[in-house]
C-alpha cells in the first residue's frame, strides 16, 4: 500500500495462518458444520470463561437465540439501549416483543443503569445491555437490577472480545453474552458469531434451535459415527456456523491477544495526539476494567470548531481518511419512531453523542504510517477549522 493510499475505517487482520486454515478444511472435504465448529466452540468457551459456547452465523443470530431460549415471547419487554446497531433491537421484534429503548452515559457510550431502573416494568423479560466500542458496560449495577426481578440479562458483546470487567471475563458477566466475529470485529471467521453461557439448558437449546430444532448433533448423521434417523424438537432457525469459518475463527482466536495489544498501542499514540485538543473529547474507559478496543473515538466540540461533524468526516474523507459513525441511535430511525412514537429529543445524551461522534480508522493491521499519516490529517483539519 501506497502511503497516499486511502486508509479504510476497517479492515480485518489475516494472514498465511489463517489462509492455510481454510484451504485445509477445503481441502477435508468437509465444509460446513462440523468437528471444527466443535474445536472452536470448544476453546471459545475456555477463553470466554464459561462452560458452554454455541458458534453461529452471526452475533444477530446470538442474541436471537438466547432470548428464544429465556423466554422472550410476544408481548414481554426487553430493554436495549438505543445507542447502537439495529440487531440489538430487532431480535426482539423476531420474537413478537417490544424493545424498550433506554439512554445512555456521556463518558462511556454504555447504557446507563439509572435508565434502565426506571425502564422496568411488569412486561419486563430481559435487560440487553451493549458493551459499546469494547467497554464493558455497568455489569454489577445492572446485574443486581436483573436479580432482584428475576429478569435475565443478555449481554451484546459482538464489540467486546477480548476484554475484562473488575477482574472478570466479559463472556461470564450476563446470563448469556453474545459475540460477533464479523469482518471488522476485533476476530474474525468473516461472517459469524456465538452465544457462551454457564446454563446448560440454556445452551442445549440454543444449540438445538440453531439448526432447525433438530435433535443434537445432527451434524454426525452424515458421518460414520452418525445415523440417517433425525427428531425435530421444535421450529427452529438456519444458524449454523461453518467449519470453513471455524477454521479461520481458531487461527484468530490464538491471536486474539496479540491483536488487541496492537490495537492498545495505536488508541496510545491516538490519546497522546488528540488528549489536549480541546476541539475533540475521548471516549472513556474507568480503570476498573480493560476494553477491547473495538471503535476509537472521538467527539467533536461544536463550540471549537467552525464545521460540524459531518464536514469533519467530509473533509477527512477528502484527504483519504475513512470514518464512520457509532451509531444513529435507534429511535431515531424511521421504524421506531412510526412504530413506538419515539422522537429525537425522548433520549437526549444518545442524541448528543450521534450528532458529535466520529469512528476513526482503527484496525490492528494498520501500519505505522497509516497511524501517522490519521494524527497528521486529523489534527490539520481539526486546527484549520478552529474558532
Amino acid at each position: 500500500m501506497t502511503t497516499d493510499a486511502f486508509i479504510p475505517f476497517a479492515l480485518p487482520d489475516l494472514g498465511d495462518a489463517e489462509i492455510q486454515a481454510v484451504v485445509d478444511v477445503l481441502r477435508s472435504g468437509w465444509i460446513t458444520t462440523g468437528p471444527k465448529v466443535k474445536e472452536f466452540e470448544a476453546r471459545f468457551a475456555e477463553a470466554a470463561g464459561v462452560p458452554h459456547c454455541v458458534a453461529v452465523n452471526s452475533c444477530t443470530a446470538a442474541l436471537h437465540l438466547a432470548l428464544e431460549a429465556v423466554g422472550v415471547t410476544a408481548g414481554d419487554e426487553v430493554i436495549v439501549p438505543t445507542l447502537t446497531f439495529a440487531a440489538s433491537a430487532e431480535v426482539v421484534r423476531y420474537l413478537g416483543a417490544t424493545p424498550v429503548l433506554v439512554d445512555v452515559r456521556a463518558t462511556d457510550h454504555n447504557v446507563d443503569p439509572a435508565a434502565v431502573e426506571r425502564a422496568l416494568g411488569p412486561r419486563t423479560r430481559a435487560i440487553i445491555p451493549v458493551h459499546f466500542g469494547g467497554v464493558p458496560a455497568d455489569m454489577d449495577e445492572i446485574g443486581a437490577l436483573a436479580r432482584s426481578r428475576g429478569i435475565p440479562v443478555v449481554a451484546d458483546a459482538a464489540h467486546a472480545f477480548p476484554c475484562q470487567y473488575r477482574g472478570r471475563n466479559v463472556g461470564a458477566l450476563a446470563d448469556i453474552t453474545c459475540f460477533s466475529f464479523y469482518a471488522t470485529k476485533t476476530m474474525t471467521t468473516g461472517e459469524g458469531g456465538a452465544a457462551v453461557t454457564s446454563n446448560g439448558d440454556w445452551a442445549d437449546r440454543m444449540r438445538v434451535m440453531a439448526l432447525h430444532g433438530i435433535s443434537r448433533d445432527a451434524w454426525k448423521r452424515y458421518t460414520a459415527e452418525g445415523n440417517w434417523y433425525y427428531e425435530i424438537l421444535a421450529p427452529g432457525f438456519k444458524y449454523n456456523l461453518t467449519d470453513i469459518a471455524a477454521a479461520l475463527g481458531l487461527v484468530q482466536l490464538q491471536r486474539a491477544e496479540q491483536m488487541r495489544a496492537r490495537r492498545a498501542a495505536i488508541a496510545t499514540r491516538y490519546d497522546d495526539a488528540f488528549r489536549h485538543l480541546g476541539a475533540l473529547e475521548l471516549l472513556s474507559c474507568q480503570p476498573d476494567r480493560t476494553g477491547a478496543l473495538h471503535l476509537y473515538v472521538v467527539k467533536v466540540a461544536p463550540s471549537a470548531l467552525r464545521i460540524g461533524r459531518n464536514a469533519l468526516i467530509d473533509e477527512l474523507k477528502g484527504r483519504g481518511v475513512g470514518a464512520s459513525v457509532h451509531f444513529i441511535p435507534l429511535h431515531m430511525h424511521p421504524y421506531y419512531r412510526e412504530t413506538f412514537g419515539y422522537r429525537p429529543e425522548d433520549l437526549p445524551v444518545a442524541l448528543d453523542l450521534f450528532q458529535r461522534s466520529i469512528s476513526l480508522p482503527f484496525f490492528s493491521a494498520m501500519s505505522d504510517g497509516q497511524v501517522d499519516r490519521v494524527i497528521e490529517t486529523v489534527l490539520s483539519v481539526v486546527r484549520e477549522n478552529l474558532r
